[in-house]
C-alpha cells in the first residue's frame, strides 16, 4: 500500500521561503515520477512541478518557474519542493503525488497516488 506524507507547510510573508517534503513508502520509489500539485480555496487542483524517476529531468508550471525547485532523494524515498520568493497567490494546500510511470508527468490523471496535503499560507 502506497503512502505519501507531506510536511513542511506553514505561514510565511511575501518573499519568504519554505521547503516541503514528501515521504513515500509502499513501492519502489526510484521507479516512478513524482509531482507536486496545489489547490487554492474555490479552485481546481493545479500542477506545480514534476520530476522523473531518476531525478534527471524536471518540469514546472509557468507560475512557479524560477522560484520553485523540485528534487528527490531516491536513497531516502523523499520528494522535496523548495519554494522561494513566495507570493500570496501561492497560498494553497500542496499535494505530492506518485506517477504511474517514470517520465515527465504534468497531468493529474497521470498520477496513481496522492498525499493528504499540507497548507501553505503566504501573507502580504
Amino acid at each position: 500500500q502506497v503512502q505519501l506524507v507531506e510536511s513542511g507547510g506553514g505561514s510565511v510573508q511575501t518573499g519568504g521561503s519554505l521547503r516541503l517534503s514528501c515521504a513515500a513508502s509502499g513501492r519502489t520509489f526510484s521507479r516512478y515520477a513524482m509531482g507536486w500539485f496545489r489547490q487554492a480555496p474555490g479552485k481546481e487542483r493545479e500542477f506545480v512541478a514534476t520530476i522523473t524517476s531518476s531525478g534527471g529531468s524536471t518540469y514546472y508550471a509557468d507560475s512557479v518557474k524560477g522560484r520553485f525547485t523540485v528534487s528527490r532523494d531516491n536513497a531516502k524515498n523523499i520528494l522535496y519542493l523548495q519554494m522561494n520568493s513566495l507570493k500570496p497567490e501561492d497560498t494553497a494546500v500542496y499535494y505530492c503525488a506518485q506517477g504511474a510511470t517514470f517520465g515527465i508527468l504534468s497531468s493529474r490523471t497521470s498520477y496513481d497516488y496522492w498525499g493528504q496535503g499540507t497548507q501553505v499560507t503566504v501573507s502580504s
